[in-house]
């Protein structure tokens, strides 16, 4: 029989913390891997050793789990260029390292991720946490948002390709919904 599995690598980049989240999907089932964060904040670290660790961090993580997929939260547009530039290069070492093993990268707005694990684009971090503990059934508690936000990118990516219940059907119009979706049509 052969396996099914497939392994997600879930993203939420920074600068100060890199959260990580590893997932394993298995039909319908799926269990956590791991999750954590990469500490950045070292004062002794300039800007390229910061990208120096994430690089290691994310091959390593690679070398590890084998992950089939990668999926990275796209950084929202803020006020300060600075942030922003660095936060722009934190995240293109992390996909350039999976790109680099040959794993398909997708990128996901963190409106997206939060609506797809909450059903609410401006949920809190805690209400997404919350949820996320719900769907997987985890007890421990969080020590740091950045890797729950990194569990809710990989979810968010399983959801999107992985879930029948979220399957996106396209229909050329009315009838073709109604020939693919029979018991949902009630008469008059």
């Amino acid at each position: 029989m052969q396996n099914t599995a497939k392994i997600i690598l879930g993203i939420d980049p920074g600068t100060v913390l890199m959260g990580y989240s590893l997932i394993e999907v298995n039909g319908q089932q799926v269990a956590l891997l791991e999750m954590n964060v990469l500490k950045l904040a070292v004062a002794s670290l300039d800007a390229y050793e910061r990208l120096h660790l994430i690089h290691s961090k994310v091959r390593q993580l690679i070398e590890i789990f084998h992950p089939h997929e990668f999926a990275i939260e796209a950084p929202f547009f803020g006020k300060n260029v600075q942030s922003m530039l660095k936060l722009g290069r934190a995240q293109g070492v992390a996909i350039a390292t999976a790109m680099h093993a040959g794993i398909p990268v997708t990128e996901y707005s963190p409106k997206k991720i939060k609506q797809s694990i909450t059903g609410n684009g401006n949920a809190g971090k805690e209400q997404v946490w919350k949820m996320l503990q719900h769907l997987l059934q985890l007890r421990n508690e969080i020590n740091h948002y950045d890797a729950s936000d990194a569990l809710a990118v990989a979810m968010c990516h399983h959801f999107q390709f992985n879930s029948p219940k979220y399957e996106q059907k396209k229909f050329n119009g009315w009838s073709g919904f109604i020939s693919q979706n029979p018991g949902r049509v009630k008469p008059l």
